[in-house]
């Protein structure tokens, strides 16, 4: 390794930014980061420059020797970068404001990872995240880019599927949260050797076993959360719902918490309509939190992330994100729970598919577990449905087809009309229009009909 270690975060201006330097300067014996660059647009300017006194009065009060950066010009952070995170919003949250509020006037959930919502968010991110790795191909091709953001699933597989860059790995904070959900249940210790089978897709993974200390110790936190008495629910912005007993025990699989949006949609959706009904959607909610927190911000007494943070939904983000980019730098060898193409370890799914899984990662990037070789087939007809809707919605993103953005509507199961999905297809393009140029021509004709 070369003594310049150079990170590159682009949305610097996010106001997740501090709980990624926190988890830098945590781990900077391991990680001597020289340079981190915030990267971010014209748009983002004012929290870029907050975001970025704080980090220099963070970097101070911590006394570590890490220079920081803050432009507006990428290709200029990008030169000679050795990792760049990704945590961008094509839009900000006031376009995550109308891929909750469209479908939930429409009487679907409005979530911006699943459904319409997903849908739209990935038509958005996925030309700026092919932009980003063309520069990246140009000035730092050596780099990894470890990409934060939503739909992470949907990008990884988009990038994957269609340009020929092989150093990306998709980052979620749902199966950290999940780790440590188990480390407090079993009270386990830094002694403890922890090692879960997880998989899935981004946002709908499942557990399969827990091995602590070499014993299987699944039974008992299935138990739990079959009862009813644990919760593995780790994130603000999801509604903290328990799954019916006899799904959990038939299943015997422990889902993340955003399989509530597929077991108990009905339920979800009346929750989500109420909120919406009584004062708007999850985004709304979102942009007062992080008005307060660019307050604080702003404090110039701050030196540290602010534990308002917290209720941002971001939980264990910092621990994600370095501990993936830790593993490679230092070649460790280490468990991880990443968005990755399987290349055939898995024996039941096509061999292109990105998948989430339980990898090993290391200085070549993410190997899939061993012992994860077969995805289980009760729950496969959900994965593929899913999965289906991610390849058809990366393929509009890059076409600009107007057919393409319906066959991905229709394919989405949280989406069960086919008039209903050529209205919100319809409105949800005119409305983002600024943010799709690829549909340009689609939306002309759109906007010329009765």
């Amino acid at each position: 390794m070369t003594n310049k270690l150079k990170i590159v975060t682009i949305g610097g201006g996010s106001s997740y930014t501090p709980e990624l330097l926190e988890g830098f300067i945590k781990r900077y014996n391991e990680l001597p980061i020289t340079e981190l660059w915030l990267v971010d647009i014209e748009e983002g300017k004012e929290k870029l420059d907050i975001i970025f006194a704080l980090c220099e009065r963070m970097i101070k009060h911590a006394g570590v020797p890490l220079k920081v950066y803050k432009t507006l010009d990428r290709k200029k952070a990008l030169k000679d970068a050795d990792f760049i995170t990704t945590q961008l919003r094509v839009g900000q949250l006031k376009a995550r404001e109308i891929d909750e509020s469209i479908p939930l006037k429409h009487g679907y959930l409005g979530q911006e990872t699943n459904g319409a919502g997903g849908l739209f968010k990935g038509l958005r991110t996925i030309p700026v995240i092919f932009d980003i790795i063309k520069d990246v191909e140009e000035l730092c091709p050596n780099a990894w880019v470890i990409n934060f953001t939503n739909p992470a699933g949907m990008v990884t597989e988009a990038v994957y599927r269609h340009t020929k860059f092989k150093r990306f790995i998709g980052v979620c904070n749902i199966p950290v949260g999940m780790k440590m959900f188990i480390t407090d249940v079993l009270k386990l210790s830094d002694k403890d050797q922890l090692s879960i089978d997880l998989f899935g897709l981004n946002h709908m993974v499942f557990i399969k076993d827990v091995i602590i200390n070499g014993k299987s110790r699944f039974n008992e936190l299935l138990d739990g959360v079959a009862s009813g008495t644990l919760s593995a629910n780790s994130v603000k912005n999801i509604t903290d719902l328990a799954f019916n007993e006899g799904l959990i025990r038939s299943l015997n699989l422990i889902p993340c918490s955003y399989l509530l949006y597929y077991f108990k949609s009905k339920e979800m959706l009346a929750i989500e309509l109420a909120e919406y009904y009584k004062g708007g959607a999850r985004a709304q909610i979102v942009q007062r939190i992080e008005q307060q927190l660019f307050e604080l911000y702003k404090d110039p007494l701050l030196d540290v992330k602010p534990k308002e943070l917290e209720l941002r939904g971001g939980a264990y983000y910092s621990d994600a994100a370095c501990e993936v980019i830790n593993a490679i730098y230092n070649d460790k060898n280490t468990e991880h729970y990443v968005n990755i193409p399987h290349q055939g370890h898995i024996d039941n799914i096509p061999s292109d598919w990105t998948v989430e899984m339980t990898c090993t990662l290391g200085r070549n990037g993410a190997i899939p577990h061993s012992r994860v070789t077969h995805f289980d087939d009760k729950v496969l007809g959900l994965i593929y449905t899913l999965k289906g809707f991610e390849i058809a919605t990366s393929r509009a993103a890059i076409n600009g087809d107007f057919n393409d953005v319906l066959l991905a509507m229709n394919l989405n199961p949280l989406i069960y009309s086919d008039k209903d999905a050529y209205l919100l297809s319809k409105e949800l393009l005119i409305a983002h229009k600024i943010h799709l140029p690829q549909f340009e021509k689609a939306i002309k004709q759109l906007e010329q009909e009765p």
